[in-house]
C-alpha cells in the first residue's frame, strides 16, 4: 500500500511515511494510491467482528506487510486498554428511532481517543525500531490536544507542542491539556480562534529543512492514521444498524456525522468507496463552510469564526476536505492542486460543476444553530433521559427532523460531561464523572501566545530549545 499527496508534487511513501508526516511537503495531504474494494460476503463476515477487531482488520488493510499482523494486534489491544467501556465503543438505541453510537468511552470522553490510542502505538513502535525522536505539533479546537497529550505523555522519544485557543474551549478541555505536567508535553494558550493557530503550524511544516532537522510530525486529522482507525467508525454503526444483512444488495444505512475539520467524514467517504453502503449526512454547526460546499458548491470562508455551543466545530478551514475531493474527482492530483492553490490565496473557490455534482452525490449536509442544538437536547432528555452533547446533538438536531424511517446512525463525538454550559443553556443539569471534577483542583502549566507575536517564531525557538535539552 502507497500513499501519494493529493497535490501530487511528492513521491509515493509507505505508511511509516504516511504515519511521520503532517502535511506532505507539497502542501497536500497523503491519501492511499489505492481503496481496497470489499465484497458483499466480506462484508457478511465482518458484521460479527467486535469494534476492536474492525479496526485490527482495517489497519492491516492500510499497513500492508509493515508491522507483522500478530504485533498489530497486540499495539491495538494496548490502545485501547484504557477505555472505560469492555466494548470501547457503545450504540445506545433511543425512542423514535435514534440511534447514538458512542464514540467517547476513552480517557479524555472524546472520539479522538479512538484513533489517537492507536496512533501513539503505532509511532511508538516504530521509533523503538529506529531508535528516533520525533516533535509533535498540534493545534485543537478543543479535543485533538487532550487525546493527542495522552497517547503520548511520558515518552522519551516524543515531544508534543499542543496550541489551544484560549478562552474558546471549554474549562474541561482546556484543564485535560494543561494539567499534563509531563517533560514531554507543552502546552501554548493562544490568544486567537481555531483557524489563527493552523498558520504558525501550516508556517513550521512548509519551512521544509527545519521540520526535517526537528523531525517535526502532526497528530491532527491531517496524519492519515487517524482517518485509517476513524474507517472503523463507519463499519460498526453501519452492522449495528443494519436490518439484515441477509438481502442482495445490501440494504442502506444513514450515518450522521457531526464535523469540523473534516476527518470523521472523509473517513466516511473512503467506506463508502470500499464497498460499504452508506449514505452520509456530514452536520455542522453555523460555521457552516461544508454544509455550503455541499449544497451550493460554495468552498469560501465567512467573514468570520462564530463562537457556538458545538465549539470543537468551531472551525472555518476544514482541511479535509482536500482529501474527499481528491478521492471524488479521480485522484486528479493536478486539479486539486490549482484549487486548493486558488483557495489558499483567495478564501473563496466555486467548485467545478461536475466535481460539485459528485460531492453532492456522496454526501448530503445539514447546518444547525445553537438554538436547534438546545432544543435536540432538550427533547432527547425528555423522551429518554439521556444526556447529549452539543455536537452530537447536531446530529440529533437532523434525526428528528426527518420524517422518513431510514435505519440511521448519529455518531457522539464527546460526553455531555465535557460541555457544562451547554448542558445548562438547555436547562438539564450536568453529569460529572470524578476524573472531570478532579480536574478543577490541579496544577496547571502552559505557556501564553498573545496577539502580535510571531507565533511561529516563538514555537520555533521553544522546539529547538527543547531538542538543545535533549
Amino acid at each position: 500500500m502507497e500513499y501519494v499527496s493529493t497535490r501530487g508534487g511528492t513521491g509515493a511513501t509507505d505508511f511509516e511515511g504516511a504515519l511521520f508526516s503532517g502535511y506532505a511537503p507539497d502542501g497536500g495531504l497523503f491519501m492511499p494510491q489505492r481503496i481496497p474494494s470489499l465484497d458483499g460476503d466480506t462484508l457478511r463476515r465482518w458484521s460479527c467482528l467486535s469494534y476492536r477487531d474492525l479496526v485490527k482488520e482495517l489497519c492491516s488493510l492500510f499497513m500492508a506487510e509493515l508491522v507483522p499482523r500478530s504485533t498489530l494486534n497486540d499495539l491495538i489491544n494496548r490502545a485501547f486498554s484504557r477505555f472505560r467501556h469492555k466494548d470501547i465503543v457503545q450504540l445506545s438505541r433511543l425512542k423514535d428511532g435514534l440511534n447514538v453510537l458512542e464514540l467517547w468511552h476513552g480517557v479524555t470522553y472524546a472520539f479522538k481517543d479512538l484513533s489517537l490510542s492507536c496512533t501513539g502505538q503505532f509511532l511508538q513502535y516504530f521509533l523503538e525500531k529506529k531508535q528516533k525522536h520525533v516533535t509533535i505539533l498540534v493545534g485543537t479546537s478543543g479535543d485533538t490536544g487532550s487525546s493527542a497529550i495522552e497517547s503520548v505523555r511520558g515518552q522519551k522519544n516524543m515531544d508534543i507542542f499542543v496550541l489551544l485557543p484560549k478562552g474558546l474551549c471549554t474549562q474541561i478541555q482546556e484543564l485535560q491539556m494543561t494539567t499534563v505536567i509531563e517533560d514531554n508535553v507543552h502546552v501554548f494558550a493562544a490568544h486567537g480562534n481555531s483557524d489563527e493557530i493552523d498558520e504558525p503550524i501550516k508556517e513550521l511544516f512548509a519551512d521544509v529543512d527545519f521540520a526535517r532537522k526537528c523531525n517535526l510530525m502532526s497528530l491532527n486529522s491531517v496524519n492519515w492514521s487517524r482517518i485509517m482507525v476513524q474507517i472503523a467508525h463507519h463499519f460498526y454503526a453501519y452492522f449495528q444498524c443494519a436490518p439484515s444483512l441477509d438481502t442482495t444488495p445490501l440494504p442502506v444505512v444513514e450515518i450522521v456525522v457531526p464535523t469540523g475539520g473534516g476527518g470523521n467524514i472523509t473517513a466516511g467517504c473512503i467506506a463508502q468507496k470500499m464497498g460499504l453502503p452508506i449514505r452520509l449526512v456530514a452536520v455542522v454547526n453555523s460555521n457552516d463552510i461544508i454544509h455550503r460546499t455541499v449544497q451550493q458548491g460554495d468552498f469560501s470562508l465567512s467573514e468570520s469564526v462564530k463562537a457556538t455551543l458545538a465549539s470543537a466545530m468551531d472551525i472555518q478551514e476544514p482541511y479535509n476536505m482536500e482529501r474527499i475531493l481528491w478521492l471524488l474527482s479521480g485522484s486528479d492530483s493536478s486539479l486539486i492542486k490549482t484549487l486548493m492553490e486558488r483557495f489558499s490565496v483567495s478564501k473563496s473557490l466555486k467548485l467545478p460543476e461536475d466535481l460539485h455534482k459528485k460531492l453532492s452525490e456522496t454526501l448530503h449536509s445539514c447546518s444547525a444553530s445553537d438554538e436547534e442544538i438546545v432544543r435536540a437536547m432538550q427533547r432527547c432528555w425528555e423522551e429518554n433521559r439521556y444526556l447529549l452533547c452539543p455536537h452530537s446533538a447536531v446530529a440529533a438536531h437532523y434525526h428528528y427532523s426527518q420524517p422518513d424511517s431510514t435505519p440511521r446512525c448519529c455518531l457522539a463525538p464527546a460526553s455531555a460531561a465535557k460541555f457544562q454550559d451547554a448542558v445548562l443553556q438547555a436547562g438539564l443539569v450536568p453529569q460529572l464523572p470524578p476524573e472531570i471534577t478532579a480536574l478543577t483542583g490541579m496544577e496547571t502549566r502552559s505557556t501564553p501566545l498573545e496577539r502580535g507575536q510571531d507565533w511561529a517564531q516563538v514555537l520555533r525557538e521553544q522546539i529547538e530549545a527543547t531538542a538543545q535539552r535533549r
